[in-house]
Parts: C-alpha cells; sequence; structure tokens
C-alpha cells in the first residue's frame, strides 16, 4: 500500500550497505536476465564488434547518468533501464532494417518521449490509476520472477535450494541482511564450485562510434512508432507505478523527459531506447532495500554508479554478469522481490470494494497476454481498470480529486 513519504534524514554509515546491494543486485539481474537479448539484435543486425561495445557503451552510460542524476535530484530510488521489450523487438526489425536507418529511428522516439514529458499528458494518466488495480498490476508482472526463486530447484537443487534455506534462515535472525546474505553466499557457491571464472577477465576501455542516422519513412512507422508505444506501455507505465506503489511522488513528467533526453544524445552511438525500470526498480524501492523509505534513494544512485562502470568498460563486465548460471540469476531475483510481491498482494486485496477489480488486475497482468505487439503489463491494466469501473461505476473520491489536481496542473 502507498505511503506518504516524510524529507530524508541525515545519512550515517549503516545506512549505506543495504541500498548498494539492492542497487547492485537490479543491475546483475538486468544484465544478467535480459542483456542478451541486445546481443542477440547486435548479431542480427550484422554489427561489428566495435558497432556492439559501442550499444553496450551508450545504453549503460546513459541509463547510469539519468539513474543518477533522477535519484540525486528527487533523493527517490529512480532506477532506470534499457527498454527490454524493445530489445527484443529490435531482435526481428534489424532484421530488414539498415542500421543507420535504425538509429534515426531511435531519435525520433526518443524526441516524443521528450515532447510527452514537456506536455505533462504521462502524469495525469497516472494519477487516475487507483491504488489497489496499481498494486494488483505491479504484484501480477512480479509473479513470474517470484515462481522463477523456486522453479530452478529442478534443474539445480544444490543451487537454488540453499539460496532459498539461507534466505528463509537469514530472514529468521538477521533480516535486514537477508539479500545481502544470499548474493555473497550465492557467488561464493558458484566460486567454490568453478561455475564463474574471474582469473581471465582483462578490463578493457569501451570506445563509442558515431552512426550518423539516416531518417526514413519505413523505420518511422516499423521501428520508431512501435519502439515508442512498447517502451511507454511495457516499461514507464509499469515503472511509474513501481514507484506509486511504494510511495514515491515525483512526477512521471521529468523523469520521462529526462530519459528521453538521455536517449536522444545516446542513440548516435547505438542506444536503442532507456526509460524508468519496473522489474529490478522494485527490488531498489522496496523494504529489502531499507526499512526507511527516505534512505533508499541511495539505491538508485548506486545502481547508476554500477551503469556507468559497465559502460565504462563495454561488453566486458556485461560479459561477466551474463556469466552467472541462469538458475541463479532467477532465483537471487525472486527472492529480492517477494517482499514487493507480498506487500502488493496486501495493497491489492486490502479494500474489499475493489478487491475483484484488483485481482482480475492481477491475473491479467501475470497471464502476460501479447496483442498487437504490446505485452502484458499493459493489457493487465487496460482489463484491471474496465473492470473496475464496471464494478464501482466511477472513479473514487481520491481518484477524482486527483484528476482535478491534475487539470488544475498541480504536480
Amino acid at each position: 500500500m502507498s505511503q506518504n513519504i516524510p524529507p530524508p534524514s541525515p545519512l550515517r554509515f549503516s545506512d549505506l550497505p543495504h541500498p548498494i546491494v539492492a542497487g547492485l543486485i537490479s543491475v546483475i539481474v538486468n544484465y544478467g536476465g535480459t542483456f542478451i537479448l541486445v546481443f542477440q539484435a547486435a548479431k542480427i543486425a550484422g554489427l561489428s564488434p566495435e558497432l556492439t561495445a559501442s550499444w553496450v557503451w551508450s545504453v549503460s552510460i546513459g541509463v547510469g547518468v539519468t539513474g543518477l542524476l533522477l535519484s540525486w535530484y528527487f533523493r527517490e530510488p529512480i532506477i532506470t533501464a534499457w527498454s527490454t521489450p524493445a530489445a527484443a523487438f529490435l531482435v526481428t526489425a534489424l532484421a530488414t532494417t539498415p542500421y543507420a536507418e535504425a538509429v534515426g529511428a531511435y531519435i525520433i522516439s526518443a524526441l516524443a518521449f521528450v515532447l510527452l514529458g514537456l506536455s505533462g499528458t504521462f502524469e495525469k494518466v497516472i494519477r487516475l490509476i487507483p491504488a489497489s488495480i496499481a498494486s494488483g498490476l505491479l504484484a501480477g508482472i512480479l509473479l513470474q520472477f517470484g515462481i522463477g526463486a523456486f522453479g530452478g530447484a529442478t534443474v539445480d537443487p544444490l543451487l537454488v535450494g540453499g539460496l532459498i534455506v539461507a534466505y528463509v534462515l537469514l530472514k529468521r535472525f538477521t533480516a535486514r541482511y537477508a539479500v545481502v546474505g544470499i548474493l555473497v553466499l550465492g557467488i561464493g557457491f558458484l566460486l567454490v564450485q568453478g561455475r564463474v571464472d574471474f582469473s581471465n577477465l582483462s578490463l578493457t576501455l569501451a570506445a563509442p562510434v558515431f552512426t550518423m542516422p539516416v531518417f526514413s519513412l519505413n523505420a518511422l512507422l516499423s521501428v520508431a512508432l512501435p519502439l515508442f508505444l512498447i517502451t511507454l506501455t511495457g516499461q514507464y507505465m509499469p515503472g511509474m507505478l513501481v514507484l506509486r506503489n511504494d510511495g514515491f511522488k515525483t512526477s512521471a513528467n521529468p523523469i520521462v523527459t529526462v530519459t528521453g533526453l538521455g536517449s536522444l544524445i545516446m542513440a548516435p552511438f547505438g542506444s536503442h531506447a532507456f526509460n524508468i525500470a519496473a522489474i529490478t526498480a522494485a527490488i531498489a524501492t522496496g523494504r529489502e532495500a531499507h526499512e526507511d523509505p527516505r534512505k533508499r534513494w541511495i539505491a538508485g544512485i548506486a545502481a547508476g554508479c554500477f551503469y556507468v562502470l559497465v559502460g565504462v568498460f563495454g561488453v566486458t563486465l556485461a560479459a561477466v554478469f551474463m556469466a552467472f548460471p541462469a538458475t541463479f540469476i532467477t532465483t537471487l531475483a525472486g527472492l529480492a522481490l517477494l517482499g514487493t510481491i507480498g506487500g502488493s498482494l496486501a495493497g491489492a486485496l486490502a479494500d474489499p470494494k475493489t478487491r475483484e477489480a484488483a485481482l482480475i488486475t492481477f491475473l491479467a497482468s501475470a497471464a502476460n497476454i501479447n496483442l498487437l505487439g504490446i505485452g502484458g503489463a499493459f493489457w493487465g491494466l487496460v482489463i484491471g481498470l474496465v473492470a473496475y469501473i464496471l464494478l464501482n461505476g466511477q472513479l473514487p473520491k481520491r481518484d477524482r480529486e486527483a484528476l482535478v489536481a491534475a487539470k488544475e496542473g498541480v504536480k
């Protein structure tokens, strides 16, 4: 359930470890879980190693800097990330679109996000979504990650079982260090088993490569427009609801504008699109990052620094994170998100009047419907809102007041 968060209080050294580790885990999960799509898209496009490294550099530096700046300025854990559904889309789109035209499409899409942020329209839409529906949506999106924490036991029972037992024991005796503990124990276990090897790691600086963009109607319709819609519905919408669900109130307008500008600047170097994160953001916005929500912004700073570090060394560090076994990544992510999933479910089902609509939202989101090239988060939200309106007849008072405030320009 969302809450009003008081102003930040002075930091102590003891406040740092948990949000820093939360930021690190969100980065590991992002690179280890989805970054392979970028390499697949680069291979499909026939990009040289230099252009591929430039893509890694541009998207990592862009994500890191925008997330760091937003988290620092607003003192909230605003985690940014590349658009995962957009990267999946590019795996097929780059097969038929020349790379220079794709870069032009990236620029057009980024400009559209800048204009959207400056217009203030997106924030008005976010304000209309009832809290129970937002909680149901978030719980549905994260459900597969919670299931993934246990699903890997079939293929890797020793690793997964050990992490689960360690998590439960740490929760019992020292809850604050549960997520930190399983990260350290898991990496230690993998090193002992020889399943990850850092001995041959060579840190090589990445060099950005500028590509002159080419603008075409074909790329506008086949790349820029889908890229904009997929990123908006699959990343920005759930990402903002993650922040709202944990009580953070920063307007969507500056977030969309800043990430849009970042994408615009980095597009000629290969970055396809970056935005506010959703799933990996939930690792940093919940109680696991810090019991005091006023201290969780440190996770945003930490994640930004880790992203910049990876970007500086290009493909090298990204490959390290991708070398972790898939079962380790999914179990780590699922366990780190358990608290957020539980809190979201509690918020979704707390009010009997909205419980059924929230449950429908949860199930529809978890089903991950994919229609017209648009992913499950959008359709889960649409189905939930329709159910809410049909069951309740109107927006609740809280949301009608928010609508009035939005129309008056109150942020």
